[in-house]
């Protein structure tokens, strides 16, 4: 679908809403009006441009196999792995939480509890601290496993005494990131409700805003005294037996990017691209992110009438990807949700997804007014830009920033060298498997 208009044989002319409350349906018709110069010789007929939106321009990033990407501006990331079963041995863990709190304490040391941040919130220094731990580095279990082992590694007062702390973790544990948080405020210098701010936004714009087939299970939340904050979190697609990895690095109620809704992952890593994918953070998707707010602050009564009459609309008259995100969405279940929208007519879209209630269906079945109806569309392209194998060094099929995944390893390597409190022979394991992962 490169540029060639898709005909939707319904009369979407009927469609059109009698709106006469807000200014922001002035806005609305003209979406509308501009839908309409676009229609076919068959009068009320709109020709819906279904043209590639493009993504992130600009965007940089790597496989998460082992080092990191930083280049300017660049501090969060996506990282695809194959989803392993299983759990780390016993002895494993344990050795990994001596390993992680070792490290931790070098790099806090040496550059401040800050620095740890942005190491954490890059996919592929990242990749190469599960490596030095002793895991597998070509697995989802990586994920759960080193953030897990860095967390048992600061408990005992070592976080209070660095001024670093976890919270979160997979399944059960990431509902407890809140009250972790919260366990915390005395030693912090910041409100913690602007923390559990930004863990809850970042966890909704992973699972609703982008929507890529990888359901989140893994919400691991590490923050600083005075308000700096990284998260970790995961996600699985069953049907592929991958596992999507996704960074962020903040400070307060702001990521780094300064914005929670338009393109906060600035490094985006896996193996392979494609799916089908919304994504309402793009850059592109700007507009449509404008018209879902206003949409969500109609009367529910004209939002469900809308997609009612799309869902009737027959599946050979429709482009199939349209026809797929419409095809679990029920439009009665969504009329408390657009209900409360309509009461509480959020601002912006920040606003929106982080009410209460508002999850995929809903910034779903509003992307899709916005395009089908007022010819506004939403970015389809999955954020991937890099892809990096273990031993795909020669650039296929993406380039590698070989200087900054050296630098990466290196850094790991005097962190390892500096640890205190490792024996000679826990160094030169650490050691070893850099040594292997530099040159692999």
């Amino acid at each position: 679908m490169t540029g060639r208009p898709v005909r939707l044989a319904c009369g979407f002319g009927s469609l059109r809403w009698r709106m006469n409350q807000g200014s922001h349906n002035n806005n609305l018709d003209m979406h509308r009006e501009r839908l309409s110069a676009v229609t076919t010789a068959q009068a009320g007929i709109p020709r819906v441009s279904a043209r590639n939106v493009s993504g992130r321009p600009g965007t940089n990033g790597l496989h998460a196999a082992v080092g990191c990407l930083i280049l300017p501006g660049m501090r969060t990331g996506i990282a695809n792995l194959p989803l392993h079963g299983g759990r780390a041995p016993r002895w494993l863990f344990e050795r990994m939480k001596r390993l992680a709190r070792e490290i931790a304490v070098a790099v806090v040391r040496d550059f401040g509890p800050g620095e740890l941040l942005r190491r954490l919130a890059d996919p592929y220094w990242f990749q190469a601290f599960g490596c030095v731990l002793g895991f597998d580095w070509h697995s989802s279990g990586v994920t759960t496993t080193v953030c897990g082992a860095l967390k048992d590694g600061l408990k005992g007062g070592l976080d209070r005494e660095l001024g670093f702390f976890a919270a979160g973790g997979k399944g059960a544990s990431s509902r407890k990131t809140p009250s972790e948080i919260e366990d915390a405020e005395r030693f912090l210098t910041v409100d913690p409700e602007e923390l559990v701010y930004s863990s809850r936004l970042s966890a909704k714009v992973d699972s609703a805003a982008l929507q890529d087939s990888y359901q989140l299970y893994h919400h691991a939340f590490f923050f600083t005294r005075d308000g700096g904050w990284a998260v970790v979190q995961q996600g699985m697609n069953e049907e592929t037996r991958y596992a999507r990895r996704y960074h962020w690095l903040g400070e307060g109620r702001l990521p780094v990017e300064a914005d929670f809704v338009c393109e906060p992952h600035s490094a985006v890593c896996c193996d392979a691209t494609g799916g089908r994918v919304l994504n309402m953070v793009s850059r592109s998707s700007r507009e449509a992110r404008s018209v879902a707010v206003e949409l969500a602050r109609e009367r529910p009564e004209k939002l469900v009438k809308e997609l009612t009459r799309l869902k009737a609309v027959p599946s050979l008259d429709m482009p199939a990807r349209h026809h797929t995100l419409l095809s679990d969405i029920h439009p009665d279940r969504l009329y408390k949700i657009f209900l409360s929208t309509y009461e509480r007519r959020p601002e912006n879209f920040e606003g929106l997804i982080g009410l209460e209630g508002v999850g995929a269906k809903t910034v779903r079945a509003l992307a899709l007014i916005a395009e089908l109806v007022y010819g506004v569309p939403h970015s389809v392209k999955d954020p991937v830009r890099f892809s990096f194998a273990h031993g795909g060094k020669d650039g296929h099929p993406y380039p590698v920033d070989r200087e900054t995944y050296d630098e990466s390893i290196e850094f790991l390597r005097q962190s390892v060298s500096r640890a205190g409190g490792l024996g000679a022979s826990e160094k030169a394991g650490a050691l070893k498997r850099l040594s292997r992962l530099s040159s692999g």
